[in-house]
């Protein structure tokens, strides 16, 4: 493997059990699920999977579960960000050592420049052959196209930037365009707006869960049907309303959908995220039942 795929790349949730245990077999389940949906690799320890209540052995037990039961049948990226550069060290070599071809970190927060590139050298010294930079900033530009440019320039292994940015449609272009295409570009929070992403020639998708939709969605366009593949992600538009309102509303969201997929033993999250009141409950349920709907209709199809 010489570089990250294009396509649609989970980010995948952590399975938890009802006494907050990691549900191994709710991975391997999860990880043949998404193979089976048609996606060109996985995340896993990322936001999605509640990275943050994890300690250094569960990090290992659920990089090491995913790793197996994928056997190489496509790229999983390990993430590895973390608020210390001792931990995101840590993290790193941990990928290595369980073999996997690539890892992701968020880049550190307030470094620039130089200061940033000794960090993230060293970052890609200790891990995998492929690194993956994320650039979140919700509410703001993100990283400088002067830093991408350097770390890009200096560091071999940086094949990939996910880009996580308030009005990121613009940056996708410009780092596309200032890098001649040579920087693999993905979306991961910017899900709504998929298809502005596709046209400006993003690489490759990161949202969490409703694979069988977005592969979907990713193939129709790649295949010449725009209109098609517009129709069924104008679909998603209630789903995404209520989902991406809040990350806890998110990681909740997609967490009872592979429940109910019966991937998850249960729904459950750690303590961290937020809980949903009953109204919200109400629009979970309303769209988890729109979400089944036309993934099972997209099956019949098939």
């Amino acid at each position: 493997m010489t570089g990250f795929p294009h396509g649609v790349i989970p980010s995948m949730n952590t399975p938890f059990l009802a006494d907050g245990g990691i549900d191994v077999e709710g991975i391997r389940r999860s990880a043949d699920a998404v193979i089976h949906a048609g996606v060109a690799g996985m995340l896993v320890l990322a936001v999605a999977g509640e990275t943050g209540s994890l300690d250094m052995a569960e990090k290992r037990l659920i990089a090491g579960t995913f790793l197996d039961q994928v056997a190489g049948r496509i790229p999983v990226i390990i993430g590895c960000s973390s608020a210390l550069q001792v931990d995101r060290t840590r993290l790193a070599t941990m990928a290595r050592e369980l073999a996997a071809p690539a890892m992701l970190c968020q880049a550190p927060v307030g470094q620039h420049g130089d200061d940033l590139l000794k960090q993230m050298l060293a970052l890609a010294d200790a891990g995998p052959p492929m690194l993956m930079l994320q650039d979140l900033d919700f509410g703001g530009p993100g990283l400088p196209l002067a830093d991408i440019l350097l770390l890009q320039q200096a560091i071999p292994t940086l094949l990939g930037l996910k880009i996580e940015v308030a009005l990121p449609g613009p940056k996708y272009s410009a780092v596309l365009a200032a890098t001649k295409g040579a920087l693999h570009v993905s979306g991961g929070w910017a899900a709504a707006q998929m298809m502005e992403a596709l046209h400006r020639g993003v690489h490759a998708f990161i949202p969490t869960a409703m694979d069988r939709i977005y592969v979907e969605i990713h193939r129709r366009f790649a295949t010449g049907d725009l209109s098609g593949a517009r129709r069924l992600h104008e679909r998603l538009t209630p789903v995404l309303a209520f989902s991406n309102q809040h990350l806890d509303v998110s990681i909740r969201f997609f967490k009872h959908l592979r429940h109910r997929e019966g991937l998850f033993a249960t729904p459950h999250c750690r303590a961290g995220v937020a809980e949903l009141d009953t109204h919200q409950v109400r629009e979970l349920e309303i769209n988890l039942g729109r979400v089944l709907a036309l993934q099972a209709e997209l099956d019949d199809a098939a």
